[in-house]
């Protein structure tokens, strides 16, 4: 069993003059190597939960609770601390891609500052790195470098943001939504390289989305939120086939099954018996 890398415990959101609860007392864990999904509609409190992590909460809210990140608990962190936990330990990929850059400097020269605030390397190094997690994401590299943010389309913005956060290899990677702006061939060549990534560093993957065949593909465990509470948790089979929470069933229902897979399900059951 491998060693927990992210602990939430406990987490309460309440607003700080109604009082008003957004995230209702709920854990989850990661450990190292693992791809783990927050699920559930919209408002359900995913993108809250993140955003506690990384310490970017409105200041209207209070957050009670624990966060462990590699046995450190995250909401006890200075400022300076917790700013050093995120881009080269945490990162994350918003679903609003479009503040990742600034409008009006080169994607390359933002991508070489940011690599190299985190790492220690030449300017040259760190635009090697660019160039091939450019590539990576199905990107001209050469041409993306070169390029300000508005000459590009949202698809290639948001597969450009997604580079700058993988370029840097963090120990977790948080995924909001990330594949929102991309279509299917460009959304699951940046699942396969994080996947790639996943083996090849032994990082953690929290994957926010409410994509049920996203997560039943990609995810080990599957956590469904539901009003800021998790209503049911398990191995992905386990949320698919056997889910038992009236809220985790309805969304399952929403999921159209294709005829050749009901027929294919039928013959698995008959030829079982």
């Amino acid at each position: 069993m491998n060693r927990p890398l992210l602990s939430i415990e406990n987490l309460f959101i309440k607003g700080k003059t109604d009082e008003k609860v957004f995230i209702n007392n709920i854990s989850i864990k990661l450990t190292e190597g693992e791809i783990v999904s927050l699920i559930g509609e919209s408002g359900s409190g995913k993108s809250l939960t993140a955003r506690a992590i990384l310490g970017l909460l409105p200041l209207t809210m209070s957050v009670y609770g624990r966060i462990y990140f590699k046995n450190k608990d995250v909401l006890s962190l200075s400022s300076k601390e917790h700013r050093t936990l995120l881009g080269n330990e945490i990162g994350m990929i918003f679903q609003d891609y479009r503040g990742t850059f600034t409008p009006f400097i080169k994607i390359g020269k933002q991508m070489v500052e940011t690599i190299r605030t985190h790492q220690k390397m030449s300017k040259k190094e760190a635009k090697e790195v660019a160039y091939q997690v450019l590539e990576k994401m199905g990107l001209d590299s050469k041409k993306t470098y070169q390029r300000y943010p508005f000459q590009l389309s949202g698809g290639q913005t948001q597969r450009a943001a997604i580079a700058l956060a993988l370029a840097l290899r963090p120990s977790l990677i948080i995924c909001d939504e990330m594949t929102t702006a991309l279509d299917v061939i460009s959304g699951e060549k940046v699942l396969d390289y994080i996947d790639q990534l996943r083996k090849e560093t032994g990082c953690a993957v929290l994957m926010i989305t409410h994509d049920l065949t996203l997560a039943y593909k990609r995810a080990d465990r599957i956590y469904v939120m539901n009003q800021g509470e998790i209503v049911e948790e398990g191995f992905s089979e386990e949320i698919r086939c056997y889910h038992k929470h009236p809220y985790t069933k309805k969304l399952c229902s929403c999921l159209l099954t294709l005829p050749n897979e009901v027929a294919g399900n039928q013959k698995e059951r008959v030829e079982s018996l």
